[in-house]
């Protein structure tokens, strides 16, 4: 680094800037392509059509200007689909290996805060050919014994692509086409848009049985080849037949491996067989295929199903076999009390019909079978004990047990037994006890317990107690509240996201409570183990008490010393809300306490003159009974980070074979929020390496908002690039630094440029010691209400738009007054042990006027003594129009160039330069005229 730092030297020229908005503007934005791309071209509205190659490098670049630096996001949307698929944040947006679902539209978004954000799009087209497939069909109405004897064939070929495919045919090595052979018709449908091709052959032939080639082409775009797909045609050509090697349904017990044997009956070319699922579902991961047999080891319930078996050959359609799965099990029994329907009684009372149903999931159905028992006792249908079970078709099954005119001697224990006809899984047991104690439900909540207050971040049981025998299931779920009272719907979810929560002990248990589960909660009984009755219900209010939340959060508030300002705390929300309280901190240092009233829901606290000490963090804590939010504010006097300016006007020169210059522009944020700006620390370090350089850049003076400052880079060693870090510093200390990367650019010239387009000037600056200065202009803007023969109409170049430097001659400018603009200092080249270099000098000039003075140009050096040398001059009207003038000069240390320009006899002598360069070695036109040799070096012009 030492090495690096050792050849580079810095030189800046800090330049005053334009206030109010200054360089600020809002972005502008073009996409550039580079990479793989198969064509580019605009379509209407401006819209850029972007082809590319699937498998190819998608590379596209966005472009942007404006001040602040924009932010830039890439999106896309697929098709003419508005939902954005994508998002980044680059200025480049780079897809390796593309597919053909990743074209579509792409849109570059800039924003910095200024105007509307700027957006483009270019729409990318995704080239692409498939490998060709032909299909063989017969007319329905045709199809007979033999399929392919004296009848229409039709040979269908298909290729996926973009753009749309070319299709030949090629029977054997004989191409067909429309009209070449009477037997055979080519077309392509109109509703496949070209996608298809079809060859008829018409009353099958015996020279139609042959080797056919389907040829499909995108004509070589993107350089995708042609691909082909071949066919056999033959009297054995049939379409695929299959069957099953298996029973159907095929019904197993769980964990038994079962075996799916699918085999081809018929069918040439042979056909390929494939198993699969309805819907997309997924074969079963332990399963294994092979061929046409599907094994599944310890199969279980949930492999239960349809399984379809494929077979096809491309000939005709697919031939395709199905059979059901049917794992046996028993899940959910369930049972319920129906007390006498006839009498408007929930008991079950002596004398009363009395009904009791169980209810069990079968597989399959069929198979299921009930049995009852009464105190461990086989019970069978009678006149009073009537058994009846559901059709086995309907699923779940359930079995009743009717008790006619109930006894005392009734009472008892009775047990619903299911099980399978064929075994297979156990069976499931469901005991009912019915005797004096076996009463329907009572739902009551507990004292004190059905308004419940709790805080955000605890643990809360809703609670309902359930009297009765048997006890039901209890099924919680949410009240939607309407005004003050609770609403019949719930339409609100549970804290686990369902409709409706079941708890066998009445208790609702609701973990890390949120605000949002603050609401009216329902429980009530099921039929199911329980009375199958009205169910009962009961309401639980829950009320999550959660502390202020507050606005902001954190904030950094930045502010000079002896300024005054205050500092805002807002209250959101909390519950409860009343009885809040506020305190003010700075650090640990308590500056006020207070309540809120009811009429505000915010605190201030007022900071009339800011000392060193008012600096540091002020808290306020707004409290309620559940804790307190806290509004932070860090206060300081540290400056905002300065802005890098990127759009700058030729920022890279190259003046010396091995180094190149950069022209480092940029603005301050917010310079008038804090003290005035002193210094800037200036850091650059060569990429790679990790020791920086620094020095201070003193400021004179207040920045104004949009100024733009200017410092200039000689001496970076080419091809490298470097990291610059730029720190504001205020009496407060150093502020935010910014950090941006120059890289070198081989489109550099050897030469200085400046064609005074940017408000910088490419780093001239005005000589504080003459009388008056050079105004930047362009004909567009320029006034010539008082002069009117004098002056240029357009910069060099003819344009109206573009700017060049002038003198203004008009009062109260003097005969003789001067305007001085110096160049930025060079560094010339020269050794003891070299010659001093040669450097050519050119620039254009307009001197139009009946009284123009003169324009000098004069080598400023800056060596042990410094040293101002006339190079050039000219004096006098030269006429309405643009000449160049080129001089060499001959340094021996670090220079400038001055150019002065002064007043004539009257205002009618305005003097113009434009378009400045100076270009390393001598200038290449010699000079047209010796007599002007008496200057010290050599000079032209025209």
């Amino acid at each position: 680094m030492g090495v690096v730092f050792g050849l580079l030297w810095l030189f800046t020229g800090l330049l005053q800037g334009v206030h109010g908005q200054g360089v600020y503007a809002p972005p502008t934005v073009r996409i550039v392509h580079s990479g793989q791309a198969c064509n580019v071209e605009e379509e209407r509205y401006s819209e850029r059509v972007y082809t590319i190659k699937e498998g190819e490098t998608l590379e596209l670049q966005c472009l942007v200007t404006g001040h602040p630096r924009p932010q830039i996001r890439w999106t896309k949307t697929a098709g003419g689909a508005s939902d954005r698929e994508s998002s980044l944040h680059n200025e480049t947006l780079r897809i390796e290996n593309i597919n053909r679902h990743q074209g579509g539209r792409y849109y570059c978004k800039a924003e910095n805060g200024l105007g509307s954000p700027a957006i483009r799009s270019i729409r990318v087209d995704v080239y692409y050919l498939d490998d060709p497939v032909i299909t063989i069909h017969q007319s329905v109405g045709e199809a007979k014994e033999q399929f392919y004897f004296e009848r229409t064939v039709f040979l269908r070929c298909v290729a996926n692509s973009n753009p749309p495919v070319h299709y030949t045919w090629r029977r054997g090595r004989e191409v067909l086409s429309q009209g070449s052979d009477s037997g055979v018709e080519i077309y392509e449908p109109f509703f496949t848009q070209g996608e298809t091709k079809i060859l008829k052959l018409k009353n099958l032939r015996p020279q139609d049985y042959a080797d056919y080639t389907c040829f499909s082409s995108v004509r070589n775009v993107c350089g995708i080849e042609d691909k082909s797909a071949h066919f056999t045609l033959s009297n054995r050509t049939a379409p695929p037949s299959i069957k099953l090697l298996l029973d159907d349904p095929l019904v197993v017990n769980p964990g038994e491996t079962i075996t799916l044997v699918c085999v081809a009956s018929g069918g040439e070319p042979h056909p390929s067989l494939k198993w699969m699922r309805p819907d997309g579902q997924q074969l079963p991961k332990r399963s294994v295929v092979k061929g046409g047999t599907l094994t599944i080891p310890a199969v279980a319930i949930d492999d239960g199903g349809v399984y379809s078996c494929v077979g096809s050959n491309n000939v005709g359609n697919p031939a395709k076999k199905t059979t059901t799965i049917l794992v046996r099990g028993l899940r959910k029994g369930r049972f319920w009390i129906t007390p006498d329907p006839y009498h408007n009684d929930d008991n079950i009372q002596i004398g009363r019909e009395v009904k009791i149903s169980c209810q069990v999931e079968a597989t399959p159905p069929e198979e299921l079978q009930f049995s009852w028992l009464k105190n461990g006792r086989p019970l069978r249908s009678s006149e009073r004990m009537v058994i009846t079970h559901t059709d086995t078709d309907v699923s779940p099954g359930t079995t009743n047990l009717d008790i006619i005119d109930l006894k005392f001697t009734d009472f008892g224990t009775y047990t619903c037994v299911a099980s399978l006809r064929n075994g297979g899984t156990p069976e499931i047991s469901i005991d009912v006890n019915i005797s004096s104690t076996t009463v329907p439900p009572e739902l009551t909540i507990p004292r004190g317990r059905s308004h419940l207050i709790t805080q955000e971040g605890d643990t809360v049981d809703l609670q309902c107690l359930v009297s009765g025998k048997p006890k039901p299931i209890i099924l919680w779920s949410r009240v939607e509240e309407s005004g003050v009272a609770a609403a019949a719907a719930a339409t609100a979810l549970m804290p686990d996201g369902s409709i409706q929560t079941e708890s066998y002990d009445g208790i609702l248990r609701i973990s890390n409570v949120t605000r949002e589960m603050s609401g009216t909660y329902r429980c009530q009984t099921s039929q199911y183990n329980g009375f199958n009755v009205k169910p009962r219900e009961a309401l639980i209010q829950l009320v999550v008490q959660f502390p202020p939340a507050v606005e902001p959060v954190h904030t950094e508030i930045r502010q000079a010393l002896g300024r005054a300002f205050s500092l805002t705390c807002r209250l959101l929300r909390a519950h409860p809300a009343r009885l809040l309280r506020y305190e003010w901190k700075l650090g640990t240092r308590l500056l006020t306490v207070g309540q809120f009233s009811d009429q505000r829901d915010d605190t201030n606290y007022h900071v009339r003159a800011l000392n060193r000490e008012g600096y540091g963090e002020y808290t306020c804590d707004i409290t309620n009974e559940a804790g307190a939010g806290r509004c932070t504010f860090l206060v300081t006097g540290k400056a905002y980070p300065p802005e890098f300016y990127y759009d700058t006007y030729s920022a890279l020169w190259q003046n010396r074979p091995r180094v190149y210059g950069f022209k480092l522009q940029w603005t301050q944020m917010e310079p008038n929020a804090v003290d005035r700006i002193l210094a800037y620390r200036l850091g650059i370090r060569q990429m790679g390496q990790s020791r920086w350089w620094e020095q201070e850049i003193p400021m004179e003076g207040t920045i104004q908002k949009g100024e733009l400052l200017t410092y200039n880079l000689t001496e970076l060693i080419k091809p490298e690039s470097y990291l610059v870090r730029l720190t504001p510093i205020t009496r407060y200390g150093e502020g935010d630094s910014t950090e941006r990367i120059i890289t070198y650019s081989g489109r550099l010239s050897r030469e200085f440029q400046c064609g005074f387009e940017d408000e910088a000037l490419c780093l001239f600056s005005q000589d504080k010691n003459d009388v008056f200065d050079w105004t930047r202009h362009s004909a567009a803007t320029r006034d010539t209400k008082y002069t009117p023969n004098t002056g240029p109409s357009s910069d060099h170049t003819g344009s109206k738009q573009g700017f060049y430097m002038y003198i203004e001659t008009s009062r109260p400018r003097l005969e003789g007054d001067t305007a001085r603009l110096l160049s930025p200092t060079f560094n010339s080249k020269s050794s003891p042990v070299s010659n001093n270099p040669t450097y050519c000098f050119a620039f254009y000039y307009h001197m139009y006027g009946k009284h123009i003075g003169a324009l000098n140009v004069f080598l400023h050096q800056k060596g042990q003594a410094v040293t101002d040398t006339l190079v050039w001059s000219l004096t006098g009207n030269q006429g309405d129009r643009w000449c160049q003038a080129k001089v060499n000069i001959h340094p021996t240390t670090a220079f400038q160039m001055v150019i002065e320009g002064v007043r004539g006899s009257g205002i009618e002598g305005d003097i113009a330069i434009d378009d400045v360069t100076i270009e390393e070695g001598e200038c290449k036109d010699p000079p047209p005229n010796s007599d002007l040799s008496s200057f010290l070096t050599k000079f032209y012009s025209y």
